[in-house]
């Protein structure tokens, strides 16, 4: 079970400070990296895969400085976002150089592009590759040599969806293995399928950490939404707007369906079947309409 560990961590690039003293520990399981543009996420992934060294702090594997140790390497694959690549060389030719740096023959290349269903391609040139099909040979590089961490930055990125799914299954397996996979992306609804543990960056600052959801629950500042469909949607709405944990209701005409504001999220799932009960109402559906993972970043890069 490997763990990265980021201390106290900036980085900076002259006057721009892209990094600002961040903390935080990747462990076993897949965990989604997010943040907007310029967040610092590419910088991150750089100093944990050992390309870029911390202006201050520390970023360690398993207790051992991650910066100017060549050992790690046996420990870590790293998928870039960058598209820059040796377009001359085939997709098997690539992935063999790669194996040959670990020390390893043939047979690991092989096992590595069909991991990632590339041996149909294996054998034409990088320069004719499609976006995603480059995504996926460089994920074949990185997994080469079994590494215990998978760092990745972005990559979906110009997947279709049948690929997608197909690296969504292999990143949960080898979450499911134990081994320590951290990757970032700005498709949400992914990363929330995907992801047991979020790590959130905001203009280079460690924002949030955890599950999404306990995340936006501990946001108790904000109402809660839900969208809840019923037997008799006025009766409900008459019933619990007078109670003090909800703060507002509106009628959906076209949704068929009450949008309500909780103020009191304990008191209100306690409340709402109780109620339902008391008036002889059947609940049809009850959904959190604000607890996406896109409604929580969107909060959390406002704040």
């Amino acid at each position: 079970m490997t763990t990265i560990d980021i201390d106290h961590t900036s980085r900076w690039f002259g006057n721009v400070v892209a990094v600002n003293d961040v903390t935080m520990r990747i462990g076993p399981g897949v965990t989604g990296l997010l943040g907007p543009n310029g967040a610092g996420k590419s910088t991150l992934i750089n100093m944990m895969g050992g390309f870029l060294a911390p202006s201050t702090g520390t970023v360690t594997i398993d207790g051992s400085p991650i910066w100017g140790n060549e050992q790690v390497y046996r420990q870590i694959g790293v998928v870039p976002e960058r598209e820059a690549m040796y377009d001359f060389l085939t997709g098997r030719e690539f992935v063999v150089a790669n194996a040959e740096l670990h020390g390893l023959d043939d047979a690991a290349a092989r096992r590595a592009l069909a991991t990632v269903e590339m041996e149909y391609a294996q054998d034409r040139k990088i320069a004719t590759y499609s976006k995603g099909m480059r995504q996926r040979v460089k994920m074949a590089s990185a997994l080469v040599h079994e590494p215990s961490v998978l760092l990745l930055d972005e990559p979906f990125n110009g997947m279709d969806p049948r690929q997608r799914m197909q690296l969504m299954d292999l990143l949960r397996r080898m979450g499911d293995d134990g081994r320590t996979v951290l990757f970032s992306s700005h498709i949400l609804e992914e990363v929330e399928q995907l992801a047991s543990h979020i790590e959130v960056v905001v203009a280079g600052r460690h924002a949030a950490s955890g599950d999404f959801r306990k995340i936006r629950r501990l946001m108790t500042d904000r109402p809660h939404r839900y969208l809840v469909r019923s037997s008799d949607d006025r009766a409900l709405a008459a019933a619990l707007i007078g109670d003090p944990s909800t703060s507002g209701i509106e009628v959906d005409v076209q949704e068929g369906a009450l949008r309500i504001q909780a103020s009191d999220f304990g008191r209100f799932t306690e409340l709402l079947p109780q109620v339902a009960r008391a008036h002889g109402i059947r609940l049809l559906t009850v959904s959190p309409s604000d607890e996406s993972l896109e409604s929580v970043f969107s909060y959390l890069v406002a704040a």
